[in-house]
């Protein structure tokens, strides 16, 4: 495990399925899905309102998609994903689970990233160097948003039918 996270074995994760990609809520749980094809395991990660985060594998892999459900996580929940795998910078694999990872597939997200070299998985001098400092306190994290849209009280806009074009 790397370092500053914690496994939360009170989190119960369900196969879930591949597709759609990213987070999808389905108003009881959501469905969580990432593609890597180097990874040998994923670990999502969530945080509290305290920044303190519990992290869980994700159960299942189809086709170079890793995949889980996780029950009672809703619209607000930030997210991230740790890549577990080969660390091979010669072959293009980085695999670094010190670092957490935005959902590449992600709506929303939370924060801004600050620029140390803890959020890169090499060091500055050394490119081929694995730097394994904790990336959490300084990159943004991936949020669920909401699915549905309140719109139903929205003003129709209702614009004159022969309005002139503004140039």
């Amino acid at each position: 495990m790397a370092r500053g996270t914690r496994s939360d074995s009170t989190v119960k994760v369900w196969p879930g399925t591949p597709y759609p990609l990213g987070a999808t809520y389905d108003g009881a749980g959501t469905n969580f899905s990432v593609f890597s094809e180097p990874a040998t395991r994923i670990e999502l990660c969530f945080f509290d309102d305290d920044g303190k985060q519990s992290c869980v594998d994700l159960p299942e892999m189809t086709g170079f998609i890793w995949h889980g459900y996780v029950p009672n996580i809703g619209p607000g929940q930030r997210y991230g994903f740790r890549v577990h795998g080969p660390w091979e910078p010669a072959a293009r694999h980085r695999c670094n689970p010190a670092k957490l990872l935005l959902d590449p597939y992600g709506k929303a997200v939370d924060g801004q990233v600050q620029w140390t070299e803890a959020v890169f998985g090499h060091f500055f001098r050394n490119p081929y160097a694995k730097n394994d400092s904790a990336s959490p306190p300084f990159m943004p994290q991936s949020v669920l948003p909401t699915p549905y849209f309140g719109r139903s009280r929205d003003p129709h806009p209702r614009p004159p039918l022969r309005q002139p074009m503004l140039h």
